[in-house]
């Protein structure tokens, strides 16, 4: 664990895509603390991944000031929480056997 120097202004550090535990670890050893609103039970999360954090990466605060992180995107963010999801569209594409035939027309037209 690295000591912090006992300054009374430290930069906050990026938590955003470290598990929690990491989390915990790399705020106590920068001197800030952490909460989590999304997760009463924060002090026993393990390996969830924060994904969003306020005050931003860099900011200067406080020794001792609070980091506010979530585990989960608010509702109208990002995915719920479920992952990641590529876009699908239901079905096989239009088209079929119909795309592998040539175009109907004459046979032996000219080609100019």
């Amino acid at each position: 664990m690295r000591i912090p120097r006992k300054t009374p202004e430290v930069r906050v550090p990026r938590l955003v895509g470290l598990m929690a535990v990491d989390a915990r670890e790399t705020a106590e050893a920068r001197g800030v603390l952490l909460a989590a609103p999304d997760r009463p039970d924060f002090h026993l999360t393990v390996v969830d991944y924060v994904v969003r954090q306020y005050p931003l990466p860099g900011s200067e605060v406080p020794r001792g000031a609070v980091v506010t992180v979530w585990f989960d995107f608010g509702e109208g963010e990002g995915g719920g929480g479920a992952g990641v999801r590529e876009p699908r569209r239901g079905g096989p594409p239009a088209g079929g056997l119909y795309r592998e035939l040539d175009e109907p027309g004459d046979p032996f037209a000219v080609l100019r």
